[in-house]
């Protein structure tokens, strides 16, 4: 039995050219262009311009012909998507949970993920890209400050981060790590500082570029983020490539820098991040 969105059945074969079909408009038998007010066909109407009758010359006796389409009927999906959207249940890997789910009175408890740009979605999303990730700097300031390790019993493991608003908890997993710096402010009299995961100057470490910590493993870049955090966070791409050509390497084409140059100094790189990413992930 054909679901909502599938074809009902195969498509019919393409009817035979109108030039010389019985009952086609009298021009278009003699090859003419079609026209309004062409004529009348053998059935005695008037032909509109793509010769068949019109909405207001049909009749019961007449219906209105079936035109042959590429496209298979669909049912309005109202329906089906208010099913998905309410129906609820989402998997993380191998764990079960609902979006909004109420394990005690009056708690709720919501899931979510960051990506290695340091945007946040709903972890169930389908489609995660800049246009369905979460822009409100309000929200993401409250999430993101209130970010600790999840000790509270309950998805540990598939979600190691837990931000608690009130009695609501906020289950956070991460492609990286959930600190993700996405710009870098320098500009005025004051030192410079990292700002992540979208929330401006409200969510900003000091910036130590001696401390920045390249990994061959996956290419990517990583700096001291808030210990209730990870104590480690990602430097976004776009960044990393700008603080790149800051690097200076030893002779010998090594993988990884030895020295960054920032602010007229040539800084040793000191590498203490390294323990703290025993398995850093793979691009």
């Amino acid at each position: 039995m054909p679901g909502p969105w599938s074809c009902p059945g195969p498509r019919k074969t393409s009817p035979a050219p109108a030039e010389g079909r019985p009952g086609a408009c009298p021009r278009v038998q003699r090859g003419l262009k079609q026209s309004s007010g062409c004529g009348k066909d053998a059935a005695g109407l008037q032909c509109p311009p793509w010769g068949r009758p019109s909405r207001q010359q049909r009749s019961p006796e007449k219906p209105f012909p079936v035109r042959e389409t590429m496209w298979c009927s669909r049912v309005a999906p109202r329906p089906l998507a208010l099913m998905l959207f309410q129906g609820a249940r989402s998997c993380s890997g191998v764990v079960s949970y609902t979006q909004g789910q109420s394990p005690e009175p009056r708690t709720r408890e919501y899931f979510y993920y960051v990506d290695h740009q340091g945007q946040l979605f709903l972890d169930d999303s389908k489609m995660k890209n800049f246009i369905t990730c979460y822009k409100d700097p309000q929200f993401l300031v409250t999430f993101f400050s209130q970010l600790r390790p999840n000790r509270s019993g309950r998805y540990e493991a598939a979600f190691p981060f837990l931000s608690l608003c009130g009695r609501e908890r906020n289950f956070l997993r991460c492609e990286d790590r959930p600190v993700v710096f996405t710009h870098l402010l320098a500009a005025g009299p004051e030192p410079p500082r990292l700002s992540y995961c979208g929330g401006g100057k409200a969510l900003t470490v000091p910036f130590e570029p001696a401390r920045l910590l390249p990994l061959a493993t996956n290419g990517r870049l990583y700096h001291p983020a808030p210990e209730r955090a990870g104590g480690v966070g990602l430097v976004r791409s776009a960044l990393a490539f700008e603080l790149s050509a800051c690097f200076e390497y030893p002779p010998g084409a090594p993988a990884l820098p030895s020295h960054v140059h920032w602010g007229g100094r040539r800084l040793v790189l000191t590498m203490d991040l390294a323990p703290l990413l025993p398995a850093a992930p793979q691009p």
